[in-house]
Protein backbone atom coordinates (compact mmCIF):
# COMPACT_ATOMS: atom_id res chain seq x y z
CA UNK A 1 0.00 0.00 0.00
CA UNK A 2 1.33 3.41 -0.90
CA UNK A 3 2.46 5.81 1.80
CA UNK A 4 -0.22 8.43 2.41
CA UNK A 5 1.03 12.04 2.25
CA UNK A 6 -0.82 12.92 5.46
CA UNK A 7 1.41 10.65 7.53
CA UNK A 8 4.52 12.32 6.18
CA UNK A 9 2.99 15.67 7.04
CA UNK A 10 2.33 14.62 10.64
CA UNK A 11 5.88 13.31 10.99
CA UNK A 12 7.35 16.58 9.75
CA UNK A 13 5.02 18.71 11.89
CA UNK A 14 5.75 16.94 15.18
CA UNK A 15 9.26 15.75 14.38
CA UNK A 16 10.30 19.32 13.69
CA UNK A 17 9.33 20.22 17.26
CA UNK A 18 11.25 17.29 18.71
CA UNK A 19 14.47 17.32 16.75
CA UNK A 20 14.73 20.79 15.23
CA UNK A 21 13.86 23.49 17.79
CA UNK A 22 13.39 26.98 16.48
CA UNK A 23 16.71 28.26 17.88
CA UNK A 24 18.77 25.75 15.92
CA UNK A 25 21.08 27.20 13.27
CA UNK A 26 23.62 24.55 12.29
CA UNK A 27 26.53 25.17 9.98
CA UNK A 28 27.56 22.43 7.62
CA UNK A 29 26.57 21.24 4.17
CA UNK A 30 25.46 17.77 5.20
CA UNK A 31 23.27 18.83 8.12
CA UNK A 32 19.60 18.08 7.31
CA UNK A 33 17.23 21.02 7.46
CA UNK A 34 13.47 20.85 7.38
CA UNK A 35 12.86 24.21 5.76
CA UNK A 36 13.59 22.90 2.27
CA UNK A 37 13.13 19.82 0.13
CA UNK A 38 10.04 17.78 -0.62
CA UNK A 39 7.72 16.46 2.05
CA UNK A 40 8.79 12.87 1.51
CA UNK A 41 12.48 13.77 1.88
CA UNK A 42 11.81 15.75 5.04
CA UNK A 43 9.75 12.90 6.51
CA UNK A 44 12.58 10.47 5.73
CA UNK A 45 14.93 12.62 7.82
CA UNK A 46 12.49 12.45 10.73
CA UNK A 47 12.13 8.67 10.41
CA UNK A 48 15.91 8.35 10.57
CA UNK A 49 16.09 10.50 13.71
CA UNK A 50 13.27 8.51 15.34
CA UNK A 51 14.99 5.19 14.62
CA UNK A 52 18.31 6.49 15.93
CA UNK A 53 16.66 7.68 19.15
CA UNK A 54 14.18 4.94 20.07
CA UNK A 55 15.48 1.84 18.28
CA UNK A 56 19.26 1.94 17.91
CA UNK A 57 19.81 4.35 20.81
CA UNK A 58 22.70 5.95 18.94
CA UNK A 59 25.40 7.41 21.25
CA UNK A 60 24.92 11.04 22.15
CA UNK A 61 27.85 13.41 21.82
CA UNK A 62 28.94 15.35 24.86
CA UNK A 63 30.07 18.94 24.65
CA UNK A 64 30.82 20.71 27.91
CA UNK A 65 31.93 24.21 28.70
CA UNK A 66 34.03 23.35 31.73
CA UNK A 67 34.89 26.89 32.76
CA UNK A 68 37.43 29.42 31.64
CA UNK A 69 40.14 31.71 32.88
CA UNK A 70 39.57 35.30 34.01
CA UNK A 71 43.26 35.99 33.79
CA UNK A 72 46.47 34.64 32.31
CA UNK A 73 47.42 32.74 35.43
CA UNK A 74 44.30 30.59 35.19
CA UNK A 75 44.59 30.20 31.42
CA UNK A 76 48.23 29.10 31.63
CA UNK A 77 47.36 26.65 34.40
CA UNK A 78 44.73 25.10 32.14
CA UNK A 79 47.29 24.80 29.33
CA UNK A 80 49.56 22.88 31.70
CA UNK A 81 46.67 20.73 32.86
CA UNK A 82 45.33 19.63 29.46
CA UNK A 83 48.85 19.07 28.07
CA UNK A 84 49.96 17.17 31.18
CA UNK A 85 52.57 19.86 31.79
CA UNK A 86 53.80 19.71 28.21
CA UNK A 87 53.93 15.94 27.81
CA UNK A 88 51.05 15.86 25.28
CA UNK A 89 50.87 17.54 21.88
CA UNK A 90 49.09 20.90 21.77
CA UNK A 91 47.56 21.92 18.45
CA UNK A 92 46.64 25.53 17.73
CA UNK A 93 44.10 27.11 15.36
CA UNK A 94 46.66 27.06 12.52
CA UNK A 95 47.19 23.32 12.81
CA UNK A 96 50.66 23.70 14.32
CA UNK A 97 51.62 21.21 17.01
CA UNK A 98 53.98 21.90 19.92
CA UNK A 99 55.09 19.97 22.98
CA UNK A 100 57.14 20.62 26.12
CA UNK A 101 57.14 22.96 29.09
CA UNK A 102 58.87 25.70 27.16
CA UNK A 103 56.28 25.52 24.39
CA UNK A 104 53.46 25.85 26.92
CA UNK A 105 55.14 28.94 28.39
CA UNK A 106 55.55 30.49 24.94
CA UNK A 107 51.92 29.73 24.14
CA UNK A 108 50.80 31.59 27.26
CA UNK A 109 52.89 34.62 26.26
CA UNK A 110 51.36 34.55 22.77
CA UNK A 111 47.86 34.61 24.24
CA UNK A 112 48.73 37.33 26.74
CA UNK A 113 49.81 39.79 24.05
CA UNK A 114 48.01 38.40 20.96
CA UNK A 115 45.16 40.89 20.89
CA UNK A 116 43.86 42.77 23.92
CA UNK A 117 46.30 42.41 26.81
CA UNK A 118 45.31 39.70 29.31
CA UNK A 119 46.47 40.50 32.84
CA UNK A 120 47.42 37.83 35.34
CA UNK A 121 44.07 38.25 37.10
CA UNK A 122 41.08 39.93 35.49
CA UNK A 123 37.43 40.67 36.12
CA UNK A 124 36.00 39.06 32.97
CA UNK A 125 36.41 35.66 31.34
CA UNK A 126 39.23 35.76 28.81
CA UNK A 127 39.04 32.11 27.70
CA UNK A 128 36.51 29.30 27.56
CA UNK A 129 37.43 25.68 28.21
CA UNK A 130 35.45 23.19 26.14
CA UNK A 131 35.48 19.39 26.19
CA UNK A 132 34.16 17.22 23.35
CA UNK A 133 33.71 13.55 24.09
CA UNK A 134 32.35 10.25 22.83
CA UNK A 135 31.70 6.92 24.57
CA UNK A 136 34.21 4.14 25.13
CA UNK A 137 35.15 2.32 21.94
CA UNK A 138 35.13 5.34 19.62
CA UNK A 139 38.37 5.74 17.67
CA UNK A 140 40.29 8.54 19.44
CA UNK A 141 41.81 9.77 16.18
CA UNK A 142 38.34 10.22 14.69
CA UNK A 143 37.28 12.14 17.79
CA UNK A 144 40.35 14.34 17.33
CA UNK A 145 39.70 14.93 13.62
CA UNK A 146 36.05 15.70 14.29
CA UNK A 147 36.97 18.10 17.09
CA UNK A 148 39.45 19.83 14.77
CA UNK A 149 36.76 20.33 12.12
CA UNK A 150 34.31 21.47 14.80
CA UNK A 151 36.76 24.14 15.97
CA UNK A 152 37.44 25.30 12.43
CA UNK A 153 33.70 25.72 11.84
CA UNK A 154 32.57 27.15 15.16
CA UNK A 155 35.62 28.97 16.54
CA UNK A 156 36.88 30.69 13.40
CA UNK A 157 38.76 33.98 13.99
CA UNK A 158 39.58 32.94 17.58
CA UNK A 159 42.85 31.74 19.01
CA UNK A 160 42.41 28.23 20.37
CA UNK A 161 44.38 25.16 21.32
CA UNK A 162 43.26 21.56 21.49
CA UNK A 163 44.65 18.44 23.15
CA UNK A 164 43.49 14.83 22.68
CA UNK A 165 43.12 12.66 25.78
CA UNK A 166 42.92 8.98 24.85
CA UNK A 167 44.34 7.47 28.03
CA UNK A 168 40.93 7.15 29.71
CA UNK A 169 37.76 5.21 28.97
CA UNK A 170 36.08 7.92 26.94
CA UNK A 171 38.22 9.55 24.23
CA UNK A 172 37.85 13.31 24.42
CA UNK A 173 39.41 16.55 23.27
CA UNK A 174 40.03 19.62 25.41
CA UNK A 175 39.76 22.96 23.63
CA UNK A 176 40.72 26.27 25.18
CA UNK A 177 39.52 29.24 23.11
CA UNK A 178 40.36 32.90 23.59
CA UNK A 179 37.15 34.79 24.31
CA UNK A 180 38.10 37.78 22.17
CA UNK A 181 38.36 37.04 18.46
CA UNK A 182 41.02 38.47 16.19
CA UNK A 183 38.33 40.89 14.97
CA UNK A 184 37.56 42.08 18.49
CA UNK A 185 34.28 40.16 18.87
CA UNK A 186 33.81 38.34 22.17
CA UNK A 187 32.62 34.75 22.47
CA UNK A 188 29.73 34.27 24.89
CA UNK A 189 28.11 30.84 24.37
CA UNK A 190 24.45 30.58 25.33
CA UNK A 191 22.10 27.62 25.39
CA UNK A 192 21.17 27.82 21.71
CA UNK A 193 24.79 28.11 20.66
CA UNK A 194 25.84 25.22 22.86
CA UNK A 195 23.20 23.00 21.29
CA UNK A 196 24.46 24.04 17.85
CA UNK A 197 27.95 23.02 18.93
CA UNK A 198 26.66 19.57 19.79
CA UNK A 199 24.94 19.30 16.42
CA UNK A 200 28.10 20.37 14.61
CA UNK A 201 30.31 17.90 16.49
CA UNK A 202 27.85 15.06 15.80
CA UNK A 203 27.80 16.01 12.12
CA UNK A 204 31.59 15.88 11.91
CA UNK A 205 31.65 12.45 13.55
CA UNK A 206 29.04 11.11 11.15
CA UNK A 207 31.22 12.34 8.32
CA UNK A 208 33.81 9.76 9.43
CA UNK A 209 31.24 6.98 9.66
CA UNK A 210 30.70 7.20 13.44
CA UNK A 211 27.09 7.03 14.60
CA UNK A 212 26.46 10.08 16.74
CA UNK A 213 23.44 12.16 17.69
CA UNK A 214 22.93 15.45 19.48
CA UNK A 215 19.30 15.05 20.52
CA UNK A 216 18.08 17.16 23.42
CA UNK A 217 17.62 15.42 26.79
CA UNK A 218 13.87 15.90 26.99
CA UNK A 219 13.40 14.56 23.48
CA UNK A 220 15.21 11.41 24.63
CA UNK A 221 12.92 11.15 27.65
CA UNK A 222 15.40 12.45 30.19
CA UNK A 223 14.87 15.28 32.62
CA UNK A 224 17.09 14.59 35.58
CA UNK A 225 20.71 15.69 35.36
CA UNK A 226 23.27 12.93 35.78
CA UNK A 227 24.92 12.79 39.17
CA UNK A 228 28.14 14.82 39.32
CA UNK A 229 31.44 12.99 39.12
CA UNK A 230 32.37 13.66 42.74
CA UNK A 231 29.19 11.89 43.91
CA UNK A 232 29.67 8.92 41.57
CA UNK A 233 33.29 8.42 42.65
CA UNK A 234 32.47 8.82 46.34
CA UNK A 235 29.65 6.28 46.06
CA UNK A 236 31.89 3.84 44.19
CA UNK A 237 34.59 4.12 46.86
CA UNK A 238 32.14 3.91 49.76
CA UNK A 239 32.79 7.48 50.91
CA UNK A 240 29.32 8.90 50.25
CA UNK A 241 27.50 9.22 53.57
CA UNK A 242 24.53 11.32 52.48
CA UNK A 243 21.96 10.37 49.86
CA UNK A 244 20.89 12.91 47.22
CA UNK A 245 18.15 15.24 48.33
CA UNK A 246 14.62 14.28 47.32
CA UNK A 247 13.13 17.72 47.90
CA UNK A 248 12.19 18.06 44.23
CA UNK A 249 10.75 14.57 43.81
CA UNK A 250 7.17 15.81 43.87
CA UNK A 251 7.54 18.74 41.53
CA UNK A 252 5.26 18.93 38.45
CA UNK A 253 6.42 17.81 35.05
CA UNK A 254 8.50 20.26 33.06
CA UNK A 255 6.42 21.86 30.26
CA UNK A 256 9.06 20.85 27.71
CA UNK A 257 8.72 17.21 28.74
CA UNK A 258 4.94 17.42 28.41
CA UNK A 259 5.37 18.85 24.92
CA UNK A 260 7.85 16.12 24.00
CA UNK A 261 5.44 13.41 25.18
CA UNK A 262 2.67 14.94 23.09
CA UNK A 263 4.91 15.01 20.02
CA UNK A 264 6.01 11.40 20.48
CA UNK A 265 2.39 10.33 20.96
CA UNK A 266 1.24 12.03 17.77
CA UNK A 267 4.16 10.54 15.83
CA UNK A 268 3.38 7.06 17.15
CA UNK A 269 -0.31 7.35 16.21
CA UNK A 270 0.57 8.49 12.70
CA UNK A 271 3.07 5.67 12.13
CA UNK A 272 0.57 3.11 13.44
CA UNK A 273 -1.90 4.16 10.72
CA UNK A 274 0.65 3.78 7.94
CA UNK A 275 0.28 1.22 5.22
CA UNK A 276 4.01 0.51 5.39
CA UNK A 277 5.11 -2.41 7.58
CA UNK A 278 8.32 -0.61 8.57
CA UNK A 279 6.30 2.37 9.79
CA UNK A 280 4.02 0.19 11.92
CA UNK A 281 7.02 -1.57 13.41
CA UNK A 282 8.56 1.81 14.21
CA UNK A 283 5.25 2.79 15.83
CA UNK A 284 5.66 -0.11 18.25
CA UNK A 285 9.11 1.13 19.26
CA UNK A 286 7.74 4.63 19.76
CA UNK A 287 4.93 3.28 21.96
CA UNK A 288 7.42 1.46 24.18
CA UNK A 289 9.59 4.56 24.32
CA UNK A 290 6.63 6.67 25.45
CA UNK A 291 5.83 4.11 28.17
CA UNK A 292 9.42 4.37 29.40
CA UNK A 293 9.08 8.13 29.61
CA UNK A 294 5.83 7.96 31.58
CA UNK A 295 6.44 4.85 33.71
CA UNK A 296 10.04 5.42 34.75
CA UNK A 297 10.17 9.20 34.76
CA UNK A 298 12.43 11.46 32.81
CA UNK A 299 15.57 10.28 34.56
CA UNK A 300 15.79 6.96 32.72
CA UNK A 301 19.41 6.42 31.66
CA UNK A 302 20.12 6.04 27.97
CA UNK A 303 22.21 3.25 26.53
CA UNK A 304 25.60 4.16 25.09
CA UNK A 305 25.56 7.65 26.55
CA UNK A 306 28.77 9.41 27.46
CA UNK A 307 29.56 9.27 31.15
CA UNK A 308 29.50 12.76 32.65
CA UNK A 309 32.77 14.60 33.21
CA UNK A 310 34.92 11.84 31.64
CA UNK A 311 36.75 11.25 34.91
CA UNK A 312 38.36 14.68 34.75
CA UNK A 313 35.85 17.23 36.00
CA UNK A 314 36.94 18.76 39.23
CA UNK A 315 34.48 19.53 42.05
CA UNK A 316 33.38 23.12 42.21
CA UNK A 317 31.26 23.40 45.34
CA UNK A 318 32.24 23.22 48.98
CA UNK A 319 30.04 20.17 49.57
CA UNK A 320 31.91 18.34 46.82
CA UNK A 321 35.26 19.19 48.32
CA UNK A 322 34.29 17.23 51.42
CA UNK A 323 34.69 13.95 49.53
CA UNK A 324 37.12 14.82 46.71
CA UNK A 325 40.10 17.11 47.14
CA UNK A 326 40.92 19.59 44.38
CA UNK A 327 44.38 19.40 42.75
CA UNK A 328 46.20 22.62 43.58
CA UNK A 329 47.65 23.15 40.10
CA UNK A 330 44.35 22.96 38.24
CA UNK A 331 42.18 26.02 37.56
CA UNK A 332 38.80 26.24 39.13
CA UNK A 333 36.08 25.11 36.75
CA UNK A 334 32.35 25.70 36.52
CA UNK A 335 30.85 23.19 34.12
CA UNK A 336 27.94 23.79 31.82
CA UNK A 337 26.86 20.35 30.67
CA UNK A 338 25.06 20.22 27.39
CA UNK A 339 25.84 16.64 26.63
CA UNK A 340 22.42 15.99 28.16
CA UNK A 341 20.88 19.28 27.08
CA UNK A 342 17.21 19.94 27.46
Amino acid sequence: MAQTPNIDGVLVQWGDRLFYPGNRVVKGKRQPRLDGGGLRERAAVIRHRIEATVVRRVPQVMVKVTGGGRGMLAIAAHFRYISKNGRLDIENEQGETVRGKGAVHELADDWRFGGGLIDDVGYRREAFNIMLSMPRGTDPLIVQKSAREFAQAELADHKYVMVLHDHQANPHVHISVRAESMLGKRLNPRKAELQRWRETFAEKLRGYGVEAEATRRLTRGQRKQSDPLWRLKAQEEGRLHRAPSAKHSGRPEHPAKTAALEAWTQIGLALAQSGEVADRQLAGHVARFVREMTDHGAGTPQRNSVQPAQQEQRPTRQSEAQVVSRPQAQPRSHSRDIGQSR
